[in-house]
């Protein structure tokens, strides 16, 4: 496992009981986490600081109980990256913490390439990858097929200070833009993508991460530059191993380099407890 433990805004304060108690800069948030499955919580009298909860319904969804004065929106920041946040309606923020590991990697990859770089960022969401990654040096194609969260990646690149890097925001299925990039002949040295366990396109395109991420990737790698650096997956799919992104990536990237997979997870403050997260694979030259 890879831990994201280099965040001074963010921390997981304790957990218990399906919920984790969060810090996002001066916010403090329960959330729900199905992976905590032990009863006793380790600093009860914590939770009494939280500014909201929320409560997931039995029959799907839920709601935010607003306990103390919440911001619509606040910023948290990453060493040098600045994100916006909220709450959202279903329990999200609009940042996943734990991919701050792989922040690092990315920009470190980059950095000591020496050469331009230009990556495609996949399931692009709120940008998180795409901010660390213009950050670096890289051009940077973020697609995503949702408006909302692509103006949300343009708010976190914009108070990251990277507004005049050279970033194509682009609102599409991600299938449909990777097939549409092949016959124009486009190409990218690093390519990454989050995908969902299912979702829709731009227009209803229905994605099912078992049945179509083998083919997403063996698509990509055909606009795969001569000389890549790297090709990750993350993947938050309850059940898919790690090893099975480190096998398609096996299966699919034909150029030398090294694959490694694995689980990411965040540290509990004071505790010797690591929450897991989701799942990685990489190739890298």
């Amino acid at each position: 496992m890879i831990i994201s433990n280099e965040w001074k805004d963010y921390e997981i304060l304790d957990m218990a009981d399906g919920e984790k108690l969060e810090r996002w800069g001066n916010i403090i948030l329960i959330r729900p986490d199905p992976q905590i499955i032990w009863k006793n919580k380790s600093y009860p009298a914590l939770w009494k600081r939280a500014n909201a909860h929320y409560h997931r319904s039995k029959s799907g969804g839920g709601e935010w109980e607003y306990i103390k004065n919440v911001p619509k929106s606040w910023q948290i920041h990453y060493k040098d990256l600045t994100f916006h946040l909220k709450p959202m309606g279903f329990k999200h923020t609009g940042l996943f913490p734990e991919q701050a590991v792989n922040w690092d990697f990315m920009i470190s990859k980059i950095k000591n390439a020496n050469r331009p770089v230009n990556v495609l960022n996949l399931f692009a969401y709120t940008g998180g990858a795409t901010v660390a990654c213009a950050y670096a040096g890289a051009s940077v194609c973020h697609v995503d097929s949702s408006k909302g969260m692509t103006a949300w990646a343009k708010e976190n690149v914009a108070s990251s200070g990277l507004a005049d890097k050279k970033i194509r925001f682009i609102v599409d299925d991600v299938v449909k833009f990777v097939q549409r990039e092949i016959r124009r002949g486009n190409q990218y040295d690093a390519i990454v993508m989050d995908p969902p366990s299912y979702g829709r396109g731009a227009n209803g395109e229905v994605w099912n991460i078992e049945e179509n991420l083998y083919m997403l990737v063996e698509l990509c790698t055909k606009i795969l530059s001569d000389k890549p650096l790297f090709f990750l997956i993350n993947s938050y799919t309850t059940g898919l191993s790690p090893n099975i992104l480190a096998n398609i990536l096996k299966m699919t990237i034909k150029k030398k380099g090294t694959v490694s997979c694995g689980e990411v997870g965040l540290p509990m403050t004071d505790s010797n407890i690591v929450l897991p997260c989701g799942i990685y694979g990489r190739w890298e030259a």
